[in-house]
Formats: structure tokens, C-alpha cells, sequence
């Protein structure tokens, strides 16, 4: 840590806690959007777009490297303004189609304003990363102003995030010779258009269930849950369609 970072600290501790808290702030109220957007899905089309929601203030460490990778002065004002991923919110969905979807919904919002989209679904990083990140700004409502803040969203499919958690780990393996990191970076890539091949099956899967569910099921009639594997066999068995 500089001289100069040190001192900002020192001077700055509670100007600096204070700002850390509108960005929880923003969190909050970005991550209320999507609960709300997920409960008027539960109600409107019985089913639930978000798995999960995952939220992270940067740390002050965090902080200064991306202060010194960017090149920027150490001031409250300088940070704010050009580090945009401080509050982060990320959002596990079911199905890729649910990520552009609860995306659009966002953005629709009048209160929402797009800062910056980048799209690593339809154009994945070299590694096989796949994610849709939206920089957005929001107001938050204090006590005697109305501030606004950024934040940055990921979405994912529960895939996607799982393949990010484990690449995650392993990249800041140490002592790994070059020759065996290419190779492991290969694989890792080809884990990755695997996973998404999987996120494509699925997705088709969820559109015959929803179209068969269409032209078959009266309405009224109580919906039943798909049988398993197992539960196929044994009724063919007690048919008689298996010996």
C-alpha cells in the first residue's frame, strides 16, 4: 500500500464508509427489482426465472488494485466515477432465455439507466466464460437527497455460474507448470461449450414440456409432475411391457 493510499484512508475513513453504504444501498434496491420481478412471475406464469441472487460490496483492497490497474488518482471523487463494478448483484437463472428476459424487465424500469452492456453469451471470453453484464445506475433515496449510484449485474444460468466458481479457483493455482496450464486452460474451455450445449438441451426441453403442456392438459386439470426414469419402469414392469 502507497504512502499516498495509506493517507487517503487515514483522512478519508469515514467519507469513505459512508460511500460503501449507498452502495449497499443501490444493491438493495437493485436486488428488490429482480424479488419483485421473480414473485409477479411466480404469480402471473406459476413459475420462478431466479434460482438464486448473490450480492458483494468490493473490498478496499479490491479497491485500490483496480484504482492502480485503471491508472486513476486515490480520491472519493475519482472512484465513484470511474470504478463501476464496487456493488455487484448476481443473478442464477434457470434457463438462458430467463437472462435476457429479467434483463429487459430491468432495464425497462424508468429509474433504471444503462451505463454499459456486454454480452459474454452470445460472445464468450477466449477461457469459456459466459455471463451478460449490465453497468446500471439507480437512484437511492437518503435522508436529505437523492444520490445516484452504480452497480453491476451479472446474469447467469446456474451452469454458467457453476463453471465461473470452479475456473475461478483453479486460474490463481500457483506452481503450475506452462505447458500443463495450457492444457488445463483447453480443457476448461471445452468444460465450458459443453455446459453451454447443456443450457441449449435444457432449454429446448422446457419448450416441449410447455407446448405439450398446451395442447394437452384441459384446463382445470391438476397439473402432475413429470415421471422419473425410475418411476417409468417400474410402471412398464407391472405392465407387463418389461420382463
Amino acid at each position: 500500500m502507497s504512502d499516498e493510499v495509506f493517507d487517503f484512508i487515514r483522512e478519508n475513513t469515514m467519507p469513505f464508509n459512508e460511500l460503501m453504504a449507498y452502495y449497499r444501498c443501490a444493491i438493495m434496491e437493485v436486488e428488490t427489482k429482480f424479488k419483485v420481478l421473480n414473485e409477479q412471475f411466480s404469480l402471473q406464469y406459476d413459475r420462478n426465472p431466479i434460482e438464486t441472487i448473490k450480492t458483494r460490496i468490493k473490498s478496499t483492497e479490491g479497491i485500490i488494485k483496480k484504482a492502480n490497474k485503471k491508472n486513476i488518482p486515490f480520491t472519493m471523487e475519482s472512484i465513484e466515477q470511474n470504478i463501476r463494478d464496487i456493488a455487484g448483484i448476481r443473478v442464477i437463472c434457470s434457463f438462458t432465455e430467463d437472462i435476457y428476459m429479467l434483463a429487459d424487465c430491468l432495464l425497462q424500469q424508468d429509474d433504471i439507466t444503462l451505463i454499459e452492456k456486454k454480452d459474454y453469451i452470445k460472445n464468450p471470453k477466449e477461457s469459456g466464460y459466459r455471463s451478460l453484464h449490465l453497468i446500471i445506475e439507480i437512484p437511492i433515496f437518503l435522508q436529505n437527497e437523492k444520490r445516484r449510484m452504480k452497480v453491476e449485474v451479472q446474469l447467469r444460468t446456474i451452469a454458467m455460474d457453476f463453471w465461473a466458481s470452479v475456473e475461478h479457483k483453479l486460474r490463481y493455482k500457483k506452481n503450475i507448470p506452462d505447458s500443463e496450464a495450457e492444457i488445463l486452460a483447453l480443457e476448461l474451455s471445452d468444460c465450458a461449450n459443453q455446459l453451454a450445449q447443456l443450457d441449449d438441451k435444457m432449454e429446448q426441453i422446457k419448450k416441449r414440456i410447455v407446448e405439450a403442456e398446451k395442447e394437452s392438459a384441459p384446463k382445470g386439470d391438476r397439473k402432475r409432475p413429470l415421471p422419473t426414469i425410475g418411476g417409468m419402469l417400474i410402471k412398464n414392469r407391472i405392465n407387463g411391457l418389461i420382463k
